[in-house]
């Protein structure tokens, strides 16, 4: 199976879904309600012009979201026309896969990382620890085959993250480790809980997005195998 960036963007938009997604001329309009860029951003469904950029504005605005945009592979003319109009550049993000049985060749030590759902109340204070919110916790909630990960090291909780499965896919988010935690191989194991998780789904390959400024964690993704399979940015409303 090939795993291409355009795959990956549907699998995001499943596995970390907008509170509302719909359709409006040539864009697919995402309403975040606190969630994120990831559910907030307009993506093009086509060629786009000055016009109907003016169109996606009014409609986030309505939303009473800031205009923001994704930018993904193909979108160069998008990408020009924004930045014409002086949006700038955030967080570029580099997406991440990796064949599942990559991660799934060493049994996870017992009582190292377990895979649960509803989250425990420790998973939602690693998590608000880490800046991620009950907005978020709603867009987990939102994702229709998913599971959160607890890890548990020096016999203390140790870190949180979430993973949701569509199209053969097994797509991490929100990892957090302790921060007195980290360092220790805490995070691998939590990716490889989530790998085993995602091939009880039927997942061939497991991805995860990361962005660019987050050094140490390109570094762990790529330290474990993962191969770049794409790339988006954000260009967001100057206002």
């Amino acid at each position: 199976m090939n795993v291409t960036a355009h795959h990956l963007y549907e699998v995001c938009d499943q596995t970390w879904p907008a509170a509302r997604r719909l359709v409006l001329g040539k864009w697919t309009l995402r309403e975040g309600r606190g969630g994120g860029k990831r559910v907030s951003a307009a993506t093009a469904l086509d060629a786009v012009g000055a016009e109907d950029v003016a169109q996606a504005e009014i409609a986030m605005r309505e939303m009473g979201q800031q205009p923001l945009f994704m930018i993904r592979q193909g979108d160069d003319a998008l990408d020009a026309l924004l930045e014409a109009r002086e949006y700038p550049i955030v967080d570029p993000v580099t997406l991440y896969t990796l064949p599942i049985e990559n991660l799934t060749d060493v049994p996870i030590p017992r009582v190292t990382a377990f895979t649960i759902w509803e989250p425990l109340a420790i998973m939602t204070e690693i998590w608000a620890e880490g800046g991620i919110g009950p907005a978020r916790l709603d867009v987990m909630s939102r994702a229709h085959i998913k599971t959160g990960v607890l890890a548990r090291w020096n016999e203390q909780p140790a870190g949180v993250a979430f993973a949701g499965a569509h199209d053969n896919v097994c797509m991490v988010h929100a990892v957090e480790v302790l921060p007195h935690q980290r360092r220790q191989g805490v995070a691998e194991w939590m990716m490889r809980a989530a790998a085993f998780w995602g091939q009880s789904q039927g997942a061939t390959h497991v991805s995860v997005l990361c962005v660019d400024q987050n050094v140490g964690a390109n570094a762990l993704y790529r330290s474990l195998g993962f191969a770049p399979a794409g790339r988006y940015h954000y260009r967001q409303s100057p206002d």
